[in-house]
């Protein structure tokens, strides 16, 4: 017969005992609710972070702070049949075990152990009884019964008066609400109601028989039932009626075993350690001086996309100190329209003194043309631009001697070049772009320095370019490339990053190079130009535009302009000059 041993059944439950004097209107069944102000402006990672710290304490605190208060558990350390023995000499005599001149039928050992395993100490008020009802827990043994049973290994030897007292002729009998009978046909033994401070624990070795059921078939597992007292069933009514519930088994070690500790600890440690570095560990670092105020920001459309995610990152990063930069369609509207945006504002201002303007910054694509004595320049950045042409021209690299005829009007089809049979458009970019300076400077100059030319516009709508040759002008870069996507055949320049998801538009490599970093300052791609900005005068020291700039040049701003894929000039050979490392023998 296969052994049935039990032992260590470590059936995990709990059971929670509250006194009735803890009840009432402040009974931990009434749940408050934490309201939780959140700050606009806070992340979502440092949110989850404070949860992360905070359910956890919650968590534990409920486990152990009202869980726990009262706790009453039980654990089966055996339930084994006599005839499950090794056959060994003698082992046959437990197996012959007799009651009254009677031999046991399939006898059995069941050792229980009941203990306290909460942080408070049980009393008997804990148990919900009639006053005069002195059983607290009742084990009931189905298809067995009975044989006879005693208590062992009590945690303290006060314990033992609980279930032995003595009559008036002095001997010792069982107290009241401690014995073993039966109900509905199976096997009882009931216990009373023990005073159990925290961590004791009293044992009880019991014999029992078959008495129904197949010969030889595995018994039920004991059934634990007990009465409480407090407003317990709305956390356990759900599994039992609130006068009737299944006293459950707890574990050897009612909190956890030592690898679960290790376990635990670990996994606390991980919690903290991630939730501290999100909370105060930010990716991009806040700038050293924030400073409020409204700054006003101008010029190029190119370089606009770069500048504008910086401007949003800097008032999120200071909106503590006020600070504001607006931005709309009319902010960025190309290089010389924003230097003489500054311009007008300075003069304006009517400042006293050498007084710079600290509320207004113009970004130029390379040095401003012209005489312009107020104003001053910053390199900030250099950027790759690239030519860009419409799908259908079937072209993806030029020469630069094709790019040069191609503008002087020398080649006026695609299929001269390679491509399909298409006449070549032109959309460019008004006068005073520093997109077109770049590209009549760096692209198309002849072998002695002197610029090239762009064609004069034949339209003044770029829609009206149909199947001939001609060309139109736009004021802003995403107007150019949406003109481009749309007009077959059609030939434009842009900012390298603004091209990034512009639909039926294709980036032109020149003399097989790339317009990116690598190829300017590896490969010698000619179309880049440096970034300046220009301010009215000296910035002011502690004004935003002051703050702005540093933080653009010198700090988290630099990570920006890098994702649009410009060269902060504090990372050039030559910050004050900021150009390429090849632009300089040796």
């Amino acid at each position: 017969m296969p052994p049935r041993h039990r032992a260590e059944t470590n059936r995990l439950a709990d059971l929670t005992l509250v006194h009735p004097r803890r009840c009432g209107s402040g009974s931990a069944d009434s749940q408050g609710t934490e309201e939780t102000t959140v700050v606009f402006g806070i992340s979502i990672d440092s949110i989850v972070a404070v949860l992360s710290l905070a359910i956890p304490a919650i968590a534990f605190a409920w486990e152990f702070v009202v869980v726990r208060r009262k706790r009453l558990g039980y654990r089966v350390q055996m339930d084994t049949l006599a005839t499950d023995t090794a056959h060994a000499p003698g082992a046959d005599v437990l197996a012959r075990m007799h009651k009254n001149g009677r031999e046991l039928q399939e006898p059995s050992f069941v050792l229980l152990r009941i203990e306290n395993a909460g942080r408070k100490e049980i009393v008997e008020s804990d148990y919900l009884a009639a006053e005069d009802d002195k059983t607290g827990i009742r084990v009931t043994f189905r298809q067995r019964q009975v044989v006879g049973m005693a208590v062992t290994e009590l945690s303290q030897p006060e314990l033992r008066d609980f279930f032995i007292t003595h009559n008036a002729k002095g001997e010792p009998i069982e107290t009241e609400g401690f014995g073993s009978g039966e109900e509905d046909g199976a096997g009882v033994i009931r216990l009373p109601k023990v005073k159990l401070n925290r961590k004791a624990h009293y044992k009880v070795l019991a014999v029992l028989e078959r008495k129904t059921g197949r010969p030889g078939s595995e018994f039920p597992d004991p059934e634990f039932r007990a009465d409480v007292s407090g407003r317990h069933d709305r956390w356990l009514g759900r599994f039992r009626s609130p006068s009737q519930l299944k006293l459950a088994a707890t574990e050897s070690h009612p909190f956890a075993s030592k690898p679960a500790l290790l376990l635990i600890g670990l996994l606390t440690a991980a919690v903290v350690i991630q939730s501290s570095v999100t909370l105060f560990f930010r990716p991009v670092p806040p700038p050293l001086d924030c400073v409020g105020g409204t700054l006003y920001l101008h010029g190029s459309t190119a370089f606009g996309p770069a500048v504008r995610r910086a401007a949003e990152t800097y008032v999120s990063l200071c909106q503590g100190k006020g600070a504001r930069i607006p931005i709309d369609d009319g902010t960025f509207l190309g290089s010389t329209p924003g230097l003489s945006a500054l311009e007008r504002a300075g003069k304006q201002a009517k400042l006293p003194g050498t007084t710079g303007l600290g509320d207004h910054i113009a970004f130029t694509d390379g040095p401003a043309e012209g005489s312009h004595p107020q104003v001053l320049s910053r390199p900030v950045a250099y950027s790759a631009y690239t030519l860009v042409v419409n799908k259908k021209a079937k072209v993806r690299n030029l020469s630069l001697a094709q790019i040069r005829e191609i503008y002087a009007q020398k080649i006026t089809d695609w299929s001269e070049v390679g491509g399909a049979p298409i006449p070549i458009k032109f959309v460019g970019r008004n006068r005073g772009s520093g997109t077109r300076t770049a590209l009549v400077r760096r692209v198309l100059a002849d072998a002695n320095g002197r610029p090239g030319e762009v064609p004069p516009p034949t339209v003044n709508d770029c829609a009206k370019l149909t199947s001939e040759n001609g060309s139109c002008e736009v004021e802003s870069t995403q107007t150019l490339l949406q003109k481009v996507a749309e007009i077959d055949g059609a030939l434009g320049y842009s900012e390298a990053s603004s091209v990034s998801g512009a639909p039926d538009v294709v980036r032109l490599r020149i003399d097989q190079k790339q317009a990116t970093l690598d190829g300017i300052e590896k490969g010698g791609y000619p179309y880049w130009q440096t970034e300046f900005a220009y301010t009215f005068g000296e910035l002011p020291a502690g004004s935003i535009g002051a703050a702005f700039l540093q933080y653009l040049t010198d700090q988290g701003g630099k990570n920006i302009l890098r994702r649009f894929g410009n060269r902060p000039c504090s990372e050039t050979e030559y910050p004050l000059v900021c150009e390429p490392r090849d632009r300089f023998p040796g």
